[in-house]
């Protein structure tokens, strides 16, 4: 997905959940700060990265996607 990303939430979204899936780690919040960490390339995490917490948080936590 690197090669078409915008700097809005749906494409941190959709990169985000891609990047997920790539990293090993059993705490749940490690693992958040390690995926935003490695997508540092990704506009929306330059220029919201509060949000872009938020959203990952929400999708991790809320909608319980990958558990």
């Amino acid at each position: 997905m690197k090669d078409k990303i915008y700097d809005n939430s749906d494409s941190f979204a959709m990169s985000f959940d891609e990047e997920w899936q790539k990293v090993s780690c059993e705490d749940i919040k490690v693992k958040i700060d390690k995926v935003i960490d490695q997508m540092s390339y990704h506009p929306f995490v330059a220029s919201n990265p509060d949000t872009a917490r938020k959203i990952a948080e929400f999708r991790i936590f809320s909608l319980k996607k990958f558990k």
